[in-house]
């Protein structure tokens, strides 16, 4: 048998997958760039990402172009890239209408009232925890979950006091943990998918991290709640705002109907989109026959949002939010994030990142660990969650065949943090959709995401421990 030499086995490899035709240093630049204007912009002009990553996607694209590529295929790298986000920026256009006619419709402050008469502070971020996990898991949407459930708990807890930002990490952490675990939601599906094993297996393999994780946050907003005990002024405070609340809107169970139906029809597999459409013509249909609104201030609320003017501070800024035109500086934010990575992937500028990151992998955890880190920084290049599951997966499932690892590791792995770091990226589809919504930055709520921090730490130890690291010779 001739011997064969590492050279040419590499050829061999090559001749399957062509070596981009960008260096690692020049093709890592878009990115540095992008990380160094960021600062700059967000840190010292204390303004929106927008800019920096159209600078980013320039400097990409003139590299491109100095490689030798043609303006039409970095055009269509854009236009690739936008595509796959298309779905997501109609879903929050909606949710934009929705909230807008749920307010006028006295929806969510019916959701308020009632939440903040059941509600104890010292326990309301642990409840808030619970009751999102809940509806995610049924509904498999942590959007759906975050733009019902979460737009009146985030009102909840500001009117109990609680800093927004930890009503919003606990939102968010219960919401991904039924993104995360639901049979029903699409990451769910796709990261087996991708790594080449069945969905059920990937579930019962992600409880090994997953419920550590969960149980570590729910003791954690166990104890912040404890800081937050029922004071004289805090009850006075409540009060108010539900005297407010009863002065201008009619209060009723009924009103409760259009979250439960639109919860229902998620649930009942029926696609975002339409069942989200329902909830806002629901909401017009409330605010007209119920808030005697007229059909006008119906539209007004759906196209530009409801604006409260109540003379109580705290109620007008619960209340003063949603409409359509409210997410266009968020699309066009996501427009910019996609634009960026569909230039990179499309120009193999992504490849030329990975290729030399995979070939100095030794150990199960290091591999564990590259694959953690590859999820969390597609979710900052490109701006969206599926492909943070995707390109990680296709580039690591063969570096897990090799080490004869079962592709259930690489799927948990591709999910402890390509799903979970998505809402912590503020120009991340995801990310855009939580701050909109909840109104709080992601930058901001990330260090009380608890749920979405610990378990990419639980995944690691794993990997570099062996803990629960399935072999395929040892799976049935």
């Amino acid at each position: 048998m001739k011997y064969r030499s590492r050279a040419e086995s590499g050829e061999r490899n090559r001749s399957k997958q062509p070596e981009p035709d960008i260096p690692l240093g020049i093709a890592s630049i878009p990115i540095l760039f992008l990380m160094l204007s960021l600062s700059i912009v967000i840190i010292v002009f204390k303004q929106p990402p927008h800019m920096a990553l159209i600078g980013a996607s320039a400097v990409a694209a003139i590299i491109a172009l100095k490689a030798g590529q043609s303006w039409k295929s970095i055009q269509e790298g854009m236009i690739q890239g936008i595509r796959i986000g298309l779905g997501a920026l109609l879903i929050l256009m909606i949710v934009g209408t929705m909230v807008g006619t749920w307010i006028l419709g006295g929806i969510v402050p019916t959701m308020i009232t009632y939440g903040l008469k059941v509600f104890s502070p010292a326990l309301f971020l642990a409840t808030t925890l619970i009751i999102c996990s809940i509806v995610a898991l049924g509904t498999g949407s942590s959007w759906s979950t975050v733009g019902t459930i979460g737009v009146a708990l985030i009102g909840v807890g500001e009117g109990l006091g609680i800093p927004l930002p930890m009503v919003a990490g606990a939102i968010v952490s219960g919401a991904y943990f039924g993104d995360k675990m639901s049979p029903l939601s699409d990451t769910t599906n796709l990261a087996p998918a991708v790594a080449g094993t069945d969905l059920f297996s990937h579930i019962r393999h992600m409880v090994y991290t997953t419920l550590p994780a969960y149980v570590i946050a729910l003791i954690i907003y166990s104890l912040l709640g404890l800081r937050f005990g029922s004071t004289p002024t805090e009850t006075e405070h409540i009060a108010s705002i539900l005297n407010t609340i009863d002065d201008h809107f009619s209060i009723h169970p009924v009103l409760l109907i259009p979250p439960c139906l639109v919860i229902l029809m998620v649930i009942r597999k029926i696609p975002p989109l339409p069942a989200l459409l329902v909830g806002t013509v629901l909401g017009g249909i409330f605010a007209m026959f119920v808030q005697d609104r007229s059909l006008a201030e119906v539209v007004q609320a759906a196209h530009t949002g409801f604006v409260s003017a109540t003379q109580n501070p705290s109620v007008d800024r619960l209340l003063t939010r949603g409409g359509l035109m409210s997410m266009m500086e968020t699309v066009a934010l996501i427009f910019c994030g996609l634009s960026f990575g569909g230039i990179l992937e499309k120009t193999g500028m992504i490849d030329a990142i990975a290729r030399p990151l995979l070939k100095r992998i030794r150990r199960t955890g290091s591999l564990v660990a590259a694959t953690l880190t590859s999820c969390i920084a597609m979710n900052m290049v490109t701006a969206n969650q599926l492909i943070a599951i995707i390109l990680p997966g296709r580039m690591m499932k063969q570096a897990y065949e090799e080490r004869r690892l079962h592709p259930k590791n690489l799927s948990r792995c591709l999910e402890d943090s390509g799903t979970l770091f998505s809402p912590l990226v503020p120009w991340n589809t995801c990310g855009a959709f939580m701050f909109v919504t909840l109104g709080v930055n992601p930058f901001v709520f990330l260090p009380y995401a608890f749920f979405n921090l610990v378990t990419p730490l639980i995944s690691l130890l794993y990997g570099y421990t062996g803990w629960t690291m399935v072999e395929i010779d040892e799976a049935p």
